[in-house]
């Protein structure tokens, strides 16, 4: 079963609610990974991605206990887009070997799984999956949202927005789009009926 497994892309912009959409799915039985959690996983303490973080940007870049200083990283990434190239170079063909992996579980009885991943189209992840999958809502929700959850300042959150693949290009990618601006039973009521038809389509 698992060689024939079909993998689903979902994504969508910051704020958009990709975790609420895939949790659903999950509700469905669907298994889901999150490239953000693999992303996270790669770096912790004692993975030899992050030795070799620690060799090329100094030891400054972990904190007391040995885990990365993702603030401090993401700030050298922002400012300097060379070291940004450096690191997805050494990161992204790890982060997509353990993604492959965890997209083909043991015993699993469902025809597709989802990856959910904020960067689908705007890394190589997209050539993982067969079909997209976008959640959407208006741009100033995603702004509204993002704000209240990360508390980060409107400026922030639209730089972020701003080198994010754009909503009408990412819409125009999708094979199916979620409206997550609505009601989240109206939202239920949408994930339920594409996994029936995935159900039928891959079954």
């Amino acid at each position: 079963m698992a060689d024939r497994m079909v993998v689903l892309g979902l994504t969508g912009g910051i704020g958009s609610g990709k975790s609420t959409v895939a949790r659903q799915f999950g509700n469905l039985g669907v298994h889901w990974v999150d490239a953000d959690d693999v992303a996270r996983e790669v770096v912790e303490p004692g993975a030899p991605a992050l030795a070799a973080i620690a060799d090329h940007f100094g030891a400054d870049i972990l904190l007391g206990d040995g885990a990365l200083d993702r603030a401090k990283l993401r700030q050298i990434v922002f400012e300097q887009p060379e070291q940004r190239i450096w690191l997805e170079s050494l990161l992204h063909p790890i982060i997509r070997d353990e993604l492959t992996r965890q997209l083909h579980p043991q015993n699993y009885a469902l025809p597709y799984v989802l990856l959910v991943s904020p960067l689908l189209l705007e890394t190589d992840q997209h050539q993982l999956v067969k079909q997209i999958l976008v959640v959407d809502v208006p741009v100033e929700v995603q702004i509204e949202r993002t704000m209240g959850r990360d508390t980060n300042s409107r400026e922030q959150v639209e730089r972020i927005i701003a080198a994010q693949m754009p909503r009408e290009q990412r819409l125009a990618r999708a094979d199916a789009v979620i409206d997550n601006n609505q009601s989240l039973n109206a939202v239920a009521a949408e994930v339920r009926a594409l996994h029936e038809s995935f159900m039928v389509d891959f079954g």
